[in-house]
């Protein structure tokens, strides 16, 4: 039988599993952190070089430690939020093993679960917080004709810097922050379409005179629930200064709709035009990374976690971080994740005290897209 004395297993080491970390310390549990990269930062340093945040400083922060570093409103780079990250490993007095993958998670009959990695090695856990995110899982969509085209096809996950595309004709593919972001970076050196089912949403960053992040912490539409957000987020929004307006105005960066197929040296357009193609971007998003959790069933086909605000509906004792809309807009954010961690956090610990009754939810139900 699972006892209170286990650890509670973090599966993951980025913002997701650090803010996990504290949030289990501070309701009384032992957390292991099991992190598969060499340093306790998660994805951030796979993410492409010029990335940077789009909220600023004041608000990219996690539980019990500010951003720091200069200007609160400046947008950190990639580094920075790596050096943070590190910094905050090292104020969060937990067991954080880096180098370890979780491969399988198991239940146990008497009660708590079974985690094994890829040493070898398995862990009697209390529970299980899977915040092992979504970069390690991108979606990549199969198109018509894709094995036979010659050029280049690769997702946004797999590109770091501008320099290997100088001439060349380019499709980035989505209307979200890091397509807009990529195709405005190779804009300049390379001939690049942005290409998207749907519209892209320019959102601009400062509304007088001041980010857009103010006014969603002072209004509070930064912690609307879920269910309001599947209403009114229909399309990705990019949030913008003005040069990406400018850059589509200028013609610099074209925009057309979705190419209908790969040819072998190319696409087809909608119009039924065909054009040579160097390389495809795909910023297409991606999908839960838990593959992990297959010995539970608690997982369905398409790799959706069948949870309601990041409590499985499956398992007592399991639960989510970092989700993207698990509770709110920030759900999958720095300026976000220390909320949900609170939550699902105290959620596990009713459970591993057995303080009166389950978690709210331990049965089967249809996931909300």
């Amino acid at each position: 039988m699972s006892t209170s004395s286990e650890p509670v297993i973090i599966v993951g080491g980025g913002q997701s599993g650090l803010a996990a970390a504290r949030a289990t310390l501070s309701a009384g549990l032992r957390p292991v952190v099991l992190e598969a990269g060499a340093e306790p930062v998660g994805s951030w340093p796979a993410y492409y070089d010029s990335l940077t945040l789009f909220s600023p400083a004041r608000y990219s922060a996690l539980p019990g430690m500010a951003f720091g570093g200069g200007d609160p409103d400046r947008y950190p780079a990639r580094d920075e939020v790596l050096a943070y990250l590190h910094r905050y490993a090292g104020s969060v007095d937990a067991d954080i093993r880096t180098g370890v993958r979780v491969t399988a998670v198991h239940p146990r009959p008497s009660g708590g679960y079974l985690v094994n990695t890829n040493a070898g090695d398995q862990i009697a856990a209390a529970g299980v917080v899977a915040a092992s995110g979504s970069f390690g899982n991108p979606y990549l969509p199969k198109l018509s004709g894709q094995d036979d085209y010659a050029g280049e096809v690769r997702h946004v996950a797999h590109y770091r810097r501008p320099e290997p595309y100088v001439g060349k004709r380019i499709i980035v593919v989505g209307a979200g922050n890091s397509a807009v972001q990529v195709a405005y970076e190779l804009a300049p050196l390379a001939r690049v379409t942005l290409a998207a089912r749907a519209p892209i949403q320019l959102v601009p960053q400062r509304i007088r005179g001041r980010d857009l992040h103010h006014w969603l912490h002072v209004t509070g539409a930064d912690r609307l629930p879920r269910s309001v957000l599947t209403r009114l987020v229909r399309h990705a929004a990019v949030l913008d200064t003005g040069v990406y307006r400018d850059t589509l105005a200028s013609g610099l960066l074209a925009r057309r709709k979705m190419f209908t197929a790969f040819t072998p040296d190319g696409v087809t357009w909608p119009d039924g035009t065909s054009e040579p193609v160097d390389a495809v971007i795909f910023a297409t998003g991606y999908r839960p990374n838990l593959a992990y959790l297959a010995p539970l069933g608690a997982v369905e086909l398409g790799g959706m976690p069948q949870q309601v605000g990041g409590i499985s509906t499956t398992h007592p004792g399991l639960v989510y971080l970092g989700l993207e809309l698990q509770r709110s807009f920030s759900s999958n954010t720095l300026r976000g994740v220390g909320r949900d961690a609170t939550h699902v956090v105290t959620a596990l610990a009713e459970h591993v005290r057995g303080a009166g009754r389950r978690p709210r939810f331990t049965r089967r139900l249809p996931v909300r897209r």
